[in-house]
């Protein structure tokens, strides 16, 4: 009885390991920021919200409860965040910042075909950095002290530590198709669902999008 007991733990364990795939993926990231406050113009001075172009890496686990059905985790670095553009007499100024995260997606999974498979679910990322980097341009660029564009930087940078919460949550929904054997792609888009400041004025919101488009594989 013992050693049948014994073959049948390890046929099921055999089973479940069959079942569970390891993987990496990386990939093309367009992000941008949702304000609540929209475009602006005042004294002169107009400005708007740009998307942002940026990358992720990751590794993942997929556990397959049958030929249709899986959930699937995920752990990706990826470099987010957005731009503003600010146009002055003679220059446009273009703030991008770059908000660097640990995202962690969790999704469930349906298997249309055997390779092509869709799927949902919720995310959470933490912030790892906030780097911004400052660009010129237009006939007066050439006349910007690049002292005072690093302290403008460093400036922003301190807001952005400053005013922006470590932690924020969403939803997401793609595909991903296998292209041959473990190798795959994958598309999805995320929606931010937290107010990213921590203390709003006037209940001012900001929100992240972003669109991911990339390849990856699975150990098999």
């Amino acid at each position: 009885m013992k050693k049948i007991l014994l073959a049948s733990a390890i046929a099921l364990f055999a089973g479940l390991n069959a079942q569970t795939t390891f993987g990496v993926k990386a990939g093309y990231a367009l992000s941008n920021l949702n304000t609540s406050e929209g475009d602006f113009a005042d004294g002169g001075i107009e400005g708007s919200m740009k998307s942002k172009s940026g990358f992720y890496v990751g590794g993942l686990i997929e556990h397959k409860f049958n030929n249709k059905f899986a959930v699937q985790g995920e752990v990706e670095y990826a470099n987010l965040g957005g731009k503003a553009e600010v146009s002055l007499p003679g220059i446009t100024v273009t703030e991008k910042m770059n908000l660097n995260r640990i995202v962690i997606p969790v999704s469930a999974r349906f298997y249309a075909t055997p390779e092509l498979g869709v799927y949902a679910g919720p995310y959470v990322s933490f912030k790892t950095s906030n780097k911004v980097k400052f660009e010129m341009s237009g006939p007066n660029a050439g006349m910007v002290d690049p002292s005072g564009i690093r302290e403008g930087e460093r400036y922003v940078e301190n807001f952005l530590n400053d005013t922006l919460k470590s932690t924020d949550f969403g939803l997401f929904l793609g595909a991903d198709y296998t292209i041959h054997k473990g190798l795959f792609i994958d598309a999805r888009y995320s929606f931010g669902l937290t107010n990213m400041l921590k203390n709003p004025v006037d209940g001012e919101k900001l929100k992240m999008n972003f669109f991911q488009l990339g390849i990856g594989y699975k150990f098999k």
